[in-house]
Parts: C-alpha cells; sequence; structure tokens
C-alpha cells in the first residue's frame, strides 16, 4: 500500500492510498474511520480531489458524529 496523498482538512484526516488497484480514501476523526474504494481504472488520480468537495466531507463529518452517538448508546 502506497501513500498517493495528505489532504489537510480542520475537520478530519484525509489520506489517499493505491492499493491492489484500488484508490483508498481514508478519513479519520478521533477513534474513528470511514474508506472507501474507487477502482483505478473508474477515476484519474487528479479527479480524487474533485470527490473530495466539501458536500462530501461535510456529509463524512456528520457520520463520524453519528459514529459517536452510536458507540456512546452500546456502551454500558
Amino acid at each position: 500500500m502506497r501513500v498517493v496523498k495528505e489532504i489537510p482538512h480542520s475537520g478530519c484526516k484525509i489520506t489517499i492510498f493505491s492499493w491492489n488497484q484500488k484508490y483508498l480514501i481514508k478519513l479519520e476523526s478521533g477513534p474513528f474511520e470511514q474508506t472507501f474504494k474507487i477502482s483505478e481504472l473508474d477515476v484519474l488520480e487528479q479527479e480524487l480531489e474533485e470527490i473530495l468537495n466539501e458536500h462530501f466531507i461535510n456529509e463524512a463529518i456528520k457520520r463520524f458524529a453519528d459514529m459517536g452517538h452510536s458507540l456512546k448508546n452500546a456502551m454500558p
């Protein structure tokens, strides 16, 4: 697995990897992470940042909040 790019963002850590003919877009916030896999045949490397627009990232940040609520509700 190789790191293609790290994209700075105030709401989460964003890293793009290349692995097994796929791009892995990994977003991390605190103890949580989300990974999106996209075939390298479906998108050019330059197009990855277009996918990571503010709408996409804001939805991911909302999911992080939902993940936190789910974990909190599951804990005894």
